[in-house]
């Protein structure tokens, strides 16, 4: 196939581009190098994928109509897979116009590129971001979402909204993917695993908030990477058996679905960390303090959906994870 990837230079997007590109497919990567974290991150990852021959790279931003709808015309893509987007839940508080331009126009942008040149299947990132106020644990697919916390978690809501529509409406085959808190190597420099293991390797202070009482759902980025590509290779379907008298969120009669990917497997925050400290071989030095406005205390996905429709679950156990990051960047960074 010949697939979009936006965001190649990401995080994620190096990795499922790799996955793809490993198995045969071409990949056109589509980022625009912005500075919210170090540009060299970015141009390191990339420099992983631009050898190969079924690589091609192409520097615009999605909130570029122009630019976007002349590149859907001039490549004709078979399936797209959606990962650029402003990222990070506190950073929305500081400058939320960067939210509306990459996670609504830019979003708005590659649903008409889909739109207007029969792309086969559109694969975008949602976010465990919009449960929100949930506290009915494990988040499941089939509760509302209708009470987020953070601007971000509300682009990313509006995203599930405005695929919806376009399903609806021109019958484009959408799926939605909830990533859980997503670490790994080459990760991204605001999560909470390279600040910790920034600092601890430093012998800084770390910041626990929430005085560490917080839960996630830790997720391995090649077990993300995989989920993304086996969502990929089933194109959404309308589902027979929904009742629009009894409406269930996870469940619609257009081509359209949204799935968690998640460890389905929640710890403490405090044995994260102690995790990094026995992969550092360091104790971190604390600083505890109180929750931080837009986040939440707690994530845990159910990720039966996904499980059920491409007989994947995650599977890689966060001590292992974090062990393998914690030798990433002691390479990368030369500590």
């Amino acid at each position: 196939m010949k697939v979009l990837i936006t965001g190649a230079a990401g995080f994620i997007g190096m990795h499922v581009s790799q996955l793809l590109l490993a198995r045969g497919d071409q990949v056109v990567g589509l980022d625009n190098l912005n500075d919210y974290y170090d540009p060299k991150l970015k141009h390191d990852r990339l420099a992983r994928l631009t050898p190969h021959p079924a690589f091609s790279f192409v520097k615009l931003d999605v909130a570029d109509r122009a630019g976007m709808e002349a590149l859907f015309a001039e490549q004709k893509f078979d399936k797209v897979i959606h990962l650029a987007a402003q990222a990070g839940v506190r950073y929305s508080l500081i400058n939320p116009h960067a939210y509306i331009e990459s996670n609504i126009q830019g979003f708005m942008n590659v649903l008409e590129g889909c739109r207007h040149h029969q792309v086969q299947h559109l694969v975008y990132a949602s976010s465990s971001s919009v449960y929100g106020g949930n506290t009915q644990m494990p988040f499941s697919e089939h509760h509302g979402v209708d009470h987020p916390v953070s601007l971000y978690a509300a682009t990313k809501k509006a995203n599930e909204l405005m695929a919806h529509t376009y399903s609806h409406l021109y019958g484009l085959p959408t799926t939605g993917l909830r990533f859980f808190t997503v670490y790994g190597p080459w990760g991204r420099p605001d999560m909470a695993l390279f600040l910790f293991t920034k600092a601890i390797v430093a012998g800084e202070p770390i910041k626990v908030f929430n005085h560490g009482q917080m839960i996630r759902d830790f997720t391995y980025v090649d077990d993300i990477a995989e989920g993304v590509v086996r969502v990929l290779d089933r194109n959404a379907t309308a589902d027979a058996g929904y009742d629009p008298v009894e409406a269930d969120p996870a469940r619609s009669n257009v081509p359209y679905r949204v799935f968690n990917i998640g460890n389905h497997d929640p710890i403490k925050l405090m044995d994260f960390i102690e995790a990094i400290e026995q992969a550092v071989g360091k104790e971190a030095v604390k600083n505890f303090l109180p929750l931080q406005d837009g986040d939440v205390p707690a994530t845990h996905a159910d990720v039966q959906e996904l499980a059920d429709w491409t007989g994947f679950k995650p599977t890689m156990p966060v001590p292992e994870g974090v062990r393998r990051f914690v030798a990433w960047y002691r390479d990368y960074f030369k500590v």
